[in-house]
């Protein structure tokens, strides 16, 4: 297997969740036993937008694709959502609502914790607060990213991009993936990536046929790549670097504001945080 440089560098197999991974080893097995080890077909969909979110889920070896609708448009992928994160972050705010919808986009199995469960484990100054907290600032940067980059950069490089953050969170250098499903991820006609993909094939960065894709040359691939990659990668793993694993926000720790039992609902004290 070629050797990785992004996401999925440094998960424990026995845990294979980052952010479960990070927790202090009394509060990992605490938040394990309240989760339901599951397995996720590709397709399924495990939220819609504006409806509430029937459970959070943490990828252990599937990935979980966020997508937009525009009418008359098929739907785009915003963000993918691999063993480095969580489905529900959101729930933080203290809004039950999902943004966006949630698709499978590669089968596997995740851990399935319940909203109730979440709030109850997410406790002011908690460990697990402080390793959601740093991830929901991640994750609201990549997509403030993927925006700047399907504004700016080119199909082959944002193909190659996506490639990327798909062989970060696969579990070998091969997988399935269609034209058609690739297109629809990117928001771009089918032709486009068909014409990108035997760029980056006559290059020998990849092999694709019929569907099947092998990552035959990861650096090359990172070199196509607009900088967005990098630019995501240390994103991620400057948040938690600046913040420590499980540490809560700086705000909080100096007291400054409380909270009630539910997160993202705050207590404010006489005096104001800014």
């Amino acid at each position: 297997m070629l050797k990785r440089v992004g996401l999925q560098t440094l998960i424990p197999t026995a845990v294979a969740n980052r952010l479960i991974a990070r927790l202090p080893k009394a509060d990992r097995e605490r938040v394990l036993a309240n989760c339901t080890s599951i397995t996720l077909a590709f397709g399924d969909v495990l939220c819609e937008p504006n409806q509430p979110y029937a459970a959070a889920y943490f990828p252990q070896t599937a990935s979980i694709s966020l997508v937009a609708e525009a009418d008359g448009h098929p739907p785009m992928e915003t963000a993918l959502i691999g063993a480095e994160g969580m489905l529900g972050a959101t729930l933080l705010l203290g809004i039950d609502a999902a943004p966006q919808r949630a698709v499978v986009q590669s089968e596997g199995k995740a851990l399935r914790m319940s909203p109730e469960v979440l709030f109850r484990e997410a406790s002011v100054g908690s460990a697990f607060l402080g390793v959601l907290q740093n991830y929901l600032h991640a994750q609201i940067a990549q997509l403030s990213q993927t925006t700047a980059c399907t504004r700016f950069h080119t199909v082959e490089q944002r193909l190659a991009r996506w490639l990327l953050l798909a062989h970060d969170r696969a579990q070998n250098d091969h997988f399935h993936l269609t034209h058609q499903h690739i297109a629809d991820a990117l928001g771009v006609q089918r032709s486009a990536i068909t014409i990108a993909a035997g760029g980056l094939q006559a290059q020998e960065f990849i092999d694709y046929s019929r569907g099947e894709i092998q990552i035959l040359n990861r650096a090359g691939l990172e070199a196509a790549s607009c900088g967005c990659y990098a630019v995501l990668i240390r994103q991620y793993t400057q948040r938690f670097q600046k913040t420590g694993s499980g540490r809560v926000s700086p705000l909080r720790q100096r007291g400054r504001c409380e909270s009630s039992s539910v997160v993202g609902t705050p207590k404010r004290r006489e005096e104001s945080c800014p």
